[in-house]
């Protein structure tokens, strides 16, 4: 019953890709963080932040391995292990662990003002994350109003 499903679901993702004008290379890189919101009494889960999110990080998927008994890596995957073995060889040069070498690639594009901005949202996001876990009242929505536009800024610069 599950390769029959999983057969079907593969035929359809087939379709809808190749009927789809959107190109995998146009789509913007995905997100490792995650929003969960509230809205209308229903949990979303968006890369995009919304008012009171919850932010969560995640870790996507590296092949599927387990359904064939083969490892099956995609090209996207391959870059990705690339990257991490470049950054643990240059790390003794850089002092960068994996997670502050891909925000630095990441942000290597953006211009010298972008990048600034992103370094003060970095300074600045942390506290006001544990500042709203402690506040209560109208304190609350204010620090949620003010952490909301933060990470929208965060996104829209590319950070």
């Amino acid at each position: 019953m599950t390769r029959i499903t999983f057969a079907l679901l593969l035929g359809l993702h087939g379709l809808i890709t190749a009927a789809s004008p959107v190109s995998a290379q146009t789509l913007p890189p995905p997100s490792r963080t995650v929003f969960k919101c509230d809205q209308g009494g229903k949990t979303v889960y968006s890369d995009s932040p919304c008012l009171g999110a919850q932010r969560i990080e995640v870790e996507p998927t590296r092949g599927v391995s387990k359904l064939s008994g083969k490892e099956r890596i995609g090209a996207d995957v391959q870059h990705e292990h690339f990257r991490e073995q470049m950054s643990d060889a240059i790390r003794p040069l850089n002092g960068m662990d994996r997670k502050q070498y891909a925000s630095f690639e990441r942000r290597f594009k953006l211009s010298p003002e972008a990048q600034q901005e992103c370094r003060r949202l970095d300074t600045h996001l942390p506290p006001l994350e544990r500042q709203e876990l402690q506040a209560s009242g109208a304190e609350f929505a204010a620090v949620q109003q003010q952490l909301f536009a933060l990470r929208k800024r965060f996104r829209e610069l590319g950070c």
